[in-house]
C-alpha cells in the first residue's frame, strides 16, 4: 500500500511537467473565463441623441433591425395653432422624413437601418377620398416590402395618422383605388416576406 501511494505521489508532478512541456498550463477547476460577449442586436446604449428632445412632439417610427420592425423614439415639429386636417398631413410628412433619415451612430452600431428613401411627399384627401386618406408621391405598390411595412406600421401606431380602427388609408399620386392597410404582428416580425394586409377603401 505504501509503495503504491508513493508512485501516485510521484505521478502527479510528472503529469504536470508533461502538460507544461506540451504548452498546456495546469489550472485549478473551476476556471472563470469571464462573461460571454453580448451579440444581442437592436440594443441601444442609453438615450439616443437623435431624438432631439424638446424640439417637437414625441413620436415613434418603425425602423429595421435584425430583419424585424422595431420602434425608435423621434420628434416631429408642428407649428402651434395648425388646423387638425393640416396637422394630420404635417405629422404624416414628419413621420416619413424621420423614416428616411439616416440612423444615428448608436443606432447604426446596433444594426438599425431603413428602407424608406428620402423625398417622398404626402398629401391629404382629394375629391371623393375618405377623410383619413394619405396620398403619397409614389405608389404604395412601388415601394419595397420593407418600406411599405415601415410606413404602414408607423402611421398605424400614431394617433394623428391612424383611423379609429388602427388602419391606414394610402394611395398614390394618381386616381387609382385607395387601399386600407393594417399593421399586424406578422408584418412587424417579417416585413420582408409578409406584406401589410389591405382592402380597397370604400368611398374612394
Amino acid at each position: 500500500m505504501t509503495l503504491r501511494g508513493g508512485r501516485c505521489l510521484l505521478a502527479v508532478p510528472l503529469l504536470a511537467a508533461l502538460l507544461a512541456g506540451c504548452g498546456i498550463r495546469a489550472t485549478q477547476v473551476p476556471t472563470d473565463f469571464g462573461p460571454a460577449p453580448s451579440r444581442m442586436p437592436c440594443a441601444l446604449p442609453g438615450a439616443d441623441v437623435s431624438t432631439q428632445a424638446g424640439r417637437g412632439i414625441p413620436v415613434q417610427v418603425f425602423m429595421l433591425c435584425a430583419a424585424q420592425l422595431v420602434t425608435v423614439d423621434r420628434f416631429v415639429r408642428i407649428p402651434d395653432g395648425t388646423a387638425e386636417a393640416r396637422r394630420r398631413v404635417l405629422v404624416a410628412q414628419g413621420l416619413l422624413d424621420q423614416l428616411a433619415a439616416k440612423p444615428s451612430a448608436p443606432q447604426k452600431q446596433a444594426g438599425y437601418t431603413t428602407d424608406v428613401t428620402g423625398g417622398i411627399r404626402v398629401s391629404g384627401p382629394r375629391g371623393k377620398d375618405p377623410e383619413s386618406t394619405f396620398r403619397l408621391s409614389v405608389r404604395p405598390q412601388d415601394l419595397t416590402s420593407f418600406a411599405l411595412a415601415q410606413i404602414v406600421c408607423t402611421f398605424a401606431d400614431s394617433e394623428a395618422t391612424a383611423t379609429d380602427d388602427g388602419t391606414v388609408v394610402l394611395g398614390g399620386p394618381q386616381d387609382r383605388p385607395l387601399r386600407r392597410y393594417r399593421c399586424t404582428s406578422e408584418v412587424r416580425s417579417r416585413p420582408g416576406t409578409v406584406t401589410p394586409p389591405s382592402t380597397e377603401a370604400l368611398g374612394a
